[in-house]
């Protein structure tokens, strides 16, 4: 199940926090530098790009933008997380013989369930609760939810209806009440995890 939550910004922070890799910290810098763009900065040159390839509208054309934006925060969240690991762990996993992915799959991504958690809840909260970027690159036929809410309560024909407007409020907000209920206890451990050294 662990394994499930595998993904690139995980193995990315991983490496720039325990790995030689060349330049790591330059990278680490231009991820920082990457959480503070506004989206509208680069927002034209994505919709130009994805509109060549003919993604533009489509449900994939969100999924890129959410993965391309959350990249930067998410790999220093786990930078900063396997940065936190004591030194004497990753020796006594290479002098066992361990390499990259070994260490990782085995010593490493069970120690991040915290961290993982805290991930999950951030992501999806902050793409659940995103209404710029889906409602400029998902299109009409695939508007999420916030949009469609959105549509919902700014109605301007007729009277309005306190009553619908507030049930579809409802609703839109049980899918994130229920990840922080469910996992809210995981989210405070995981957030604290990367805070002290050693």
């Amino acid at each position: 199940m662990k394994a499930a939550f595998y993904s690139k910004r995980t193995v990315l922070g991983y490496a720039l926090a325990l790995w030689r890799v060349p330049h790591a910290g330059k990278l680490a810098a231009f991820l920082a530098l990457g959480i503070f763009v506004p989206y509208q900065v680069v927002m034209l040159p994505i919709i130009q790009m994805f509109a060549a390839v003919g993604l533009q509208g489509s449900v994939a054309a969100v999924v890129a933008v959410h993965v391309l934006f959350g990249m930067p925060f998410m790999t220093l969240l786990f930078r900063n997380f396997y940065a936190s690991v004591p030194p004497d762990l990753m020796r006594a996993a290479i002098m066992d013989g361990g390499g990259f992915w070994c260490i990782f799959l085995h010593v490493m991504l069970p120690l991040s369930t915290n961290v993982l958690l805290v991930a999950l809840i951030l992501q999806f909260t902050g793409i659940w609760n995103d209404f710029l970027l889906g409602l400029v690159f998902a299109g009409p036929d695939n508007a999420p939810m916030t949009v469609q809410l959105n549509n919902i309560v700014n109605v301007t024909l007729g009277e309005v209806q306190h009553n619908v407007n507030m049930a579809a409020t409802l609703l839109t907000a049980i899918p994130p009440l229920l990840v922080y209920f469910l996992s809210g206890k995981y989210f405070v451990r995981g957030v604290t995890a990367g805070a002290t050294k050693g």
